[in-house]
């Protein structure tokens, strides 16, 4: 790799670091190429990405970043697992980590804070972007289908009183 590749891949490192909701160092050393195939089918799944990168160049592009800290989790054979949603890349690496006791999650950042492996469990079992909307959606819907269904029950209310009424009118 000549210098200008070196430079190109720490500045796409550093936008990784400058720009991802939630970034996870991982240990892969023993992982066969299908496994590593496996967390990238799942990273990408999830919408998030797995990069794997020379130590010494992630460090220099981890210069100035808000996840500067990192730097102390880049030894040995290291993985990048990044998205921008703040808690996909770090449910990736927990599952897969799960599966394939060879993969050891060293830490993470979420911005500007670092993160040990139990930060990162406990960010990997947060409710993700999508399901925090579904929530909301559904506590602002959910007034919207009582006040549509108090304003529909007089109406059923009134039908069945009808009805009550003609039944009995038909009886007599």
């Amino acid at each position: 790799m000549d210098r200008a590749q070196k430079e190109k891949v720490v500045e796409e490192l550093g936008q990784i670091f400058e720009s991802s909701g939630v970034v996870v160092v991982a240990r892969y050393e023993g992982l066969t190429v299908a496994e590593m195939q496996d967390l990238r089918g799942r990273a990408r799944g999830a919408e998030a990405s797995v990069r794997v990168a020379k130590n010494r160049l992630a460090k220099i592009a981890l210069t100035d970043t808000p996840c500067d800290g990192l730097e102390t989790y880049l030894d040995g054979m290291t993985v990048l697992t990044f998205s921008e949603d703040p808690v996909a890349a770090a449910k990736v690496c927990e599952d897969f980590a799960k599966d394939n006791s060879k993969f050891e999650i060293l830490g993470g950042a979420m911005g500007g804070t670092i993160l040990d492996p139990a930060g990162v469990t406990t960010v990997s079992k947060m409710p993700s972007r999508e399901e925090l909307i579904a929530s909301i959606v559904g506590c602002i819907g959910a007034p919207a289908s009582n006040i549509a269904g108090a304003i529909g029950a007089p109406a059923s209310n009134i039908a069945s009183i009808l009805s009550t009424i003609e039944e009995k009118q038909e009886a007599a």
